[in-house]
């Protein structure tokens, strides 16, 4: 069984067989199941750009252009901070 030491820090370097395994690279980002004080599963959090399809679908929304976009985020920000 593989294994790994925590550093002073709270990191670990995690075998090479299982990133391997799990085809892990720099910057992928690993979900931890804990149960009674145990992590009884971690898995990687990988996203396939697939799973965006259609999420920001609303019925009967029309679509904005790139500039109406860029405007509505200049005027979030300039309410947020008040900044005119």
């Amino acid at each position: 069984m593989p294994s790994a030491t925590i550093t002073s820090k709270g990191q670990i370097t995690i075998p090479k067989k299982i990133r391997d395994e799990l085809n892990l690279k720099a910057g992928d980002v690993l979900d931890f199941d804990i149960q009674h004080g145990r992590i009884v599963s971690m898995s990687p959090n990988k996203r396939n750009i697939d799973e965006a399809f259609g999420m920001l679908y609303r019925e009967n929304q029309e679509a904005l252009t790139v500039e109406e976009m860029d405007a509505g985020v200049a005027e979030y920000f300039r309410k947020k901070y008040k900044k005119q």
